[in-house]
């Protein structure tokens, strides 16, 4: 019997994304990428000085790097890349599902980040750099339109992404869907919102948050701002300017674990 096209495209997308490869740069993020036990490693290019420099890392990874020279550097990164001498040929992570990274516990309060097709990798790493300071339990983005695992999104998160979950979700709406039935209240920021960020998360309502960020200019899509539980704005001193969506990301994030953790 000929298996349907749904499942036929779900098999295809699976297979895809086992053969998915991706070169990470930079010492701090091959470091981290070497020391992360979950991380599959398939091959170290470096030249003779970041090789001593990572000698613990590769090490305990105990993959042989092979020499290059720095001004014929092999990797196929993209020009303009600061490898620092060094690169690492990866598997994508395996974060698990949503229940698996923002299950609810009863001793303490949980704080997950949502990210509306924000796409600048430099962004979403230096988001992940701060869900991981504050404690968030994952930064979640659709799998379309968002920035996806590369080296250039883990150099800007110097390390963060091999420790702080970042899930990408077929549907976001339908993902934020099964956040507030995991018991997440989620507010969605936007600069129009009646509503500060401080008084809502310290209403006694507040328990788990999701902060739901969406890209600059845009915002936030009608779908998303309708799914969230209440809209609020990051209250300013002056009239006028604005945060880009990772300051916005960190400052949020500063004040829910503050006014919920």
């Amino acid at each position: 019997m000929k298996k349907p096209k749904w499942i036929v495209e779900k098999e295809r997308a699976r297979r895809q994304a086992a053969s998915q490869t991706v070169w990470l740069f930079g010492l701090h993020a091959v470091r981290d990428a070497l020391s992360n036990p979950a991380r599959e490693k398939l091959r170290l290019v470096a030249t003779v000085n970041a090789a001593d420099r990572l000698a613990p890392a590769i090490a305990a990874a105990g993959l042989e790097p092979e020499i290059a020279d720095a001004r014929k550097f092999p990797a196929p990164l993209d020009p303009g890349s600061v490898h620092q001498g060094a690169a690492l040929e990866v598997k994508p992570l395996q974060w698990g599902d949503l229940h698996t990274c923002c299950g609810t516990t009863p001793k303490a309060r949980s704080i997950a980040v949502l990210l509306d097709r924000v796409s600048d990798p430099h962004n979403v790493g230096a988001i992940l750099r701060s869900a991981e300071v504050f404690g968030a339990r994952a930064v979640i983005a659709p799998a379309r339109h968002s920035a996806p695992e590369t080296g250039a999104l883990a150099k800007s998160a110097s390390g963060a992404l091999e420790r702080q979950p970042y899930l990408r979700v077929t549907n976001l709406a339908a993902a934020m869907t099964q956040l507030q039935a995991m018991g997440y209240r989620l507010l969605g920021l936007s600069g129009d919102a009646p509503t500060t960020l401080e008084s809502a998360l310290e209403d006694p309502a507040a328990g788990d948050v999701g902060l739901v960020l969406g890209a600059e200019g845009p915002g936030l899509r009608q779908k998303t701002r309708e799914t969230c539980d209440q809209l609020v704005r990051i209250d300013a001193a002056g009239r006028f300017g604005s945060l880009n969506v990772s300051n916005a990301a960190a400052v949020a994030l500063y004040a829910a674990r503050r006014l919920v953790g």
